[in-house]
């Protein structure tokens, strides 16, 4: 790649969406849960979404991470616009380009640490022996570098969410969506996972969009915008 087209990469957002709108109907009503939204993200950015309860901000994730589709407007990821994408092709897209944290690590119950993490490569065709070798060495980045082979109920759950990073890490996607990932955490266990994300953001160079009750963390973690009445306002 010349240097032009790799600066020109660089500079590509990592999401953008442009005028974006969400509706649901309810019998003969249209319910609109947010409108004309736009948001540009770029290459090792962390944008933090707060708001009130029901404001939409889940909704917003969703739809940045391909699990839902506008009523209107433009999502694109990595300048692909995967709302054009068949079912499988944007499936495959999500694995390799973004992770996903929840505030629930919706970890799999039965499988260890390593297994949880290992999934999300070989869903992506790598080889076992390869998602083995990933996967261990994002687990000691996160810190459970000692917790391979056991299983959730094992863990604690400040390391369940460890877990749930590595997983979301694991593939080098440019983007990382965390939907509250403090949220079901007691205070000091939230702060160490959020000194978590604030190191790897700096260690990988990857963007995360954080949705977050939590002022505090929105404020260390970068750009904050509000969602409220439908519309994204900067803070």
């Amino acid at each position: 790649m010349s240097e032009a087209m790799s600066m020109q990469a660089s500079q590509q957002p990592v999401i953008e969406c442009r005028s974006i709108t969400r509706t649901y109907r309810e019998g003969p009503t249209t319910l609109t849960i947010f409108s004309d939204i736009s948001l540009s993200v770029g290459a090792g950015e962390t944008v933090a979404i707060v708001g009130s309860s029901g404001a939409g901000k889940t909704t917003l994730l969703n739809l940045l991470g391909g699990l839902d589709r506008p009523s209107s407007g433009h999502i694109a990821i990595c300048g692909e616009d995967i709302h054009r994408m068949g079912e499988a092709k944007r499936a495959r897209f999500r694995n390799r380009h973004l992770g996903f944290v929840y505030q629930f690590h919706h970890l799999l119950p039965e499988f260890s640490a390593r297994e949880n993490v290992m999934l999300a490569c070989t869903l992506d065709g790598m080889a076992v022996s390869d998602a083995g070798r990933k996967a261990d060495a994002m687990l000691a980045k996160v810190g459970l570098g000692e917790r391979l082979e056991h299983k959730p109920g094992e863990l604690s759950g400040g390391e369940r969410q460890r877990v749930a990073i590595a997983r979301a890490l694991v593939n080098e996607p440019e983007c990382v969506l965390m939907d509250e990932p403090t949220g079901n955490l007691d205070e000091q266990t939230g702060e160490s996972v959020q000194r978590l994300i604030e190191g790897l953001r700096d260690q990988l160079g990857i963007a995360f969009v954080v949705v977050t009750h939590d002022m505090s963390m929105a404020r260390s973690l970068g750009r904050v915008l509000r969602l409220e009445q439908g519309r994204l306002h900067p803070v």
